[in-house]
């Protein structure tokens, strides 16, 4: 069979990343992010909103929700994330619905969130709009106990007890996935307890991964050792017989990271530079398309030049736009810019869509502003195409 050329594919085209948005809407998005471009103003802004939520001041969760809670989240529920799943889909994105409600480290909130999960790869099963599910290992298991057991402390009886419930969660979660035949990613967390929900992944994708890359790994690629770890992890998979599911991001803990290491004394496992990480992304995703027989990946970036690197090198290696072990994935509300223009040109593609509580999923969106540098380094980008996007249509209706 002859590889298909892909089509034209340019991260410039407005026209493309803003289709789905009427001028109202585009008019919206250019006040926030013009809001979001002053520092200052989102660190007091995330501050007085927090505080007004937790006093219940009147109007605050409707000024939230009709603002950045909007922007960024598909709704409070799997409901209310309908119209946004039904939307992405009218321009062939899928939904990846993220549950973003921080537990209480309770087993009613572990409980509770993995009802939550299996709800959400319930709905994957009777959606193609839903390619993947996603949870974080801390939303169902203690991560002290995690941290205890990457340490090798001998855990006390109740712990232990705790431990083994956590993982019958995270089988619970896994085994559905698999009986649905649904891909389900397994997010990765902090360094000091990462190899734990590695080794349980791992376990999982033994178990699962027989067939097809049913449980997926993360990777953060801020990391100094994490494309060893993909190596490491390709080579079990293929003497274990079982396939490989990795999802590639840069890194969402870097300030807390270096301030961890640095009270424990150690070594701070952050790459030295941005370019650093850069490379090392970029020289995973070449490691991964090489070995693709084995492999499936998921870029989970924001980053163009990534982006259209894994373009080419699915080209060079003669790989189709819609290969189903080639995925793109942005966050909701952002770099639209990427994935309707990789969707466009065929390209498998999906939006990472957090969803719960306004008040619940707050800390999350916050959170992910001060951390998550893809967020930060982004804000700029995003305004820019947008004004282009209202500059081009002004000259359009004239």
């Amino acid at each position: 069979m002859s590889l298909t050329q892909a089509p034209p594919l340019s991260f410039e085209d407005t026209a493309v990343a803003f289709a789905s948005k009427s001028d109202g809407e585009l008019r919206k998005m250019y006040a926030l992010f013009a809001a979001m471009n002053n520092n200052s103003l989102v660190k007091t802004g995330g501050g007085l909103m927090k505080t007004a939520l937790k006093w219940h001041v009147p109007g605050t969760k409707f000024l939230i929700k009709n603002s950045i809670f909007d922007q960024f989240c598909g709704g409070e529920s799997i409901q209310e994330c309908l119209p946004v799943i039904q939307e992405l889909a009218r321009y062939q994105i899928g939904t990846i619905l993220d549950y973003s409600v921080e537990g209480e480290g309770t087993d009613k909130s572990f409980d509770e969130t993995t009802t939550e999960l299996l709800a959400t790869i319930d709905l994957a099963h009777r959606s193609e709009s839903i390619p993947f599910s996603v949870f974080k290992v801390t939303g169902v298991a203690d991560s002290a106990i995690l941290e205890k057991v990457q340490r090798g402390v001998a855990l006390t009886p109740t712990e232990q007890a705790s431990y083994e419930r956590s993982k019958k969660r995270i089988n619970a979660i896994c085994a559905r996935a698999h009986q649905y035949g649904v891909r389900v990613f397994i997010d990765a967390e902090e360094s000091w307890f990462q190899e734990t929900i590695d080794q349980l992944t791992y376990e999982m994708m033994q178990r699962y991964n027989r067939e097809s890359a049913i449980v997926w790994n993360t990777y953060q690629l801020y990391r100094q050792d994490r494309l060893d770890a993909i190596k490491k992890a390709y080579e079990d998979a293929v003497q274990g017989g079982y396939y490989l599911g990795g999802k590639l991001v840069r890194g969402a803990y870097m300030e807390k990271e270096a301030r961890v290491a640095a009270s424990q004394g150690r070594q701070n496992p952050i790459n030295p530079s941005k370019q650093a990480t850069d490379d090392l992304y970029n020289e995973s995703l070449r490691f991964c398309v090489e070995h693709a027989d084995h492999i499936s990946i998921c870029a989970g970036t924001h980053n163009e030049a990534s982006s259209l690197l894994l373009t080419e090198l699915m080209q060079e290696n003669g790989l189709q736009p819609n290969d189903p072990r080639m995925w793109f994935a942005q966050l909701y509300g952002m770099s639209d810019n990427l994935t309707y223009n990789l969707a466009n040109a065929g390209y498998n593609t999906a939006k990472y869509v957090p969803y719960g509580p306004v008040a619940s999923v707050m800390p999350y969106l916050l959170r992910r502003a001060d951390e998550n540098t893809a967020i930060a380094g982004q804000t700029s980008r995003e305004f820019l195409l947008i004004q282009k996007e209202m500059n081009r249509r002004k000259a359009q209706k004239r």
